[in-house]
């Protein structure tokens, strides 16, 4: 089964919640706050300079760092509501450390652990005396026994999988979506935290490439997108998979 949802994911989690609906898996990744930036010792927006803008259509990527951690905190608390582990991937940018670091001491009764994404090739880095950007972290969190490192409902066996992923980086769909997971992550993340039937919600679907790891791995899938360009590739790719 897929359910398909265009509007603001906090919005449409909520319906979710109060309908009852209950998911195994939640894999997602928020928006970074790419467009904020420091000026002068202050924060302020990039739009200023176009080639490093995002252009999302539907949202600026500027949110003021209170904004930020206030909108991340009530996602993952309603993603906890809607599922029992939550998979949120984060990178550590000008725009968001602040709210990342907040948001790990926010929820530190709940995360389970960390996995780090290592994206093989690095990112450029964007200026003089910065580190190329190489890897993501995958914060876990699991809203009954987070105490515990195991996965009660892990589909891997003993010491065949560690918390540090190696996989390159996805392509590009589209010329205005440059954070495309790869179908690789996405799969990997379906395929050993689930099992067949069992259903994943993503509320920043995107592109849509969780939603296609769960068609191809046989998972029910609820993905929510507020961008109806996005939304429109998401949907093709997922009717195509």
């Amino acid at each position: 089964m897929i359910d398909l949802y265009k509007g603001d994911c906090l919005e449409v989690m909520d319906e979710l919640i109060a309908e009852g609906v209950k998911t195994q898996v939640m894999f997602t990744s928020p928006p970074y706050n790419m467009n904020l930036r420091i000026r002068n010792g202050k924060y302020c927006s990039r739009q200023i300079v176009k080639e490093f803008t995002t252009k999302y259509q539907s949202f600026s990527d500027n949110l003021p760092m209170e904004d930020y951690f206030e909108f991340n905190k009530n996602v993952i608390e309603k993603s906890l509501q809607v599922s029992d582990i939550v998979f949120y991937n984060v990178q550590f940018l000008t725009g968001n450390k602040p709210a990342l670091f907040r948001l790990m001491g926010e929820f530190h009764l709940q995360l389970k652990e960390f996995i780090i994404w290592d994206k093989i090739n690095a990112q450029p880095a964007i200026g003089e005396g910065v580190l190329n950007s190489q890897f993501e972290v995958i914060l876990v969190l699991d809203k009954n026994n987070a105490i515990s490192r195991k996965f009660k409902d892990g589909n891997f066996n003993r010491g065949t999988l560690s918390n540090l992923w190696s996989i390159k980086r996805g392509k590009k769909i589209h010329k205005t979506h440059g954070a495309t997971f790869p179908i690789e992550l996405a799969e990997k993340i379906v395929e050993n935290f689930t099992k067949i039937g069992d259903s994943i919600i993503d509320p920043f679907m995107g592109s849509g490439t969780t939603g296609v790891a769960c068609k191809n791995l046989n998972r029910d899938f609820i993905g929510i997108e507020m961008d109806e360009g996005y939304f429109k590739i998401a949907e093709d790719r997922i009717d195509a998979a």
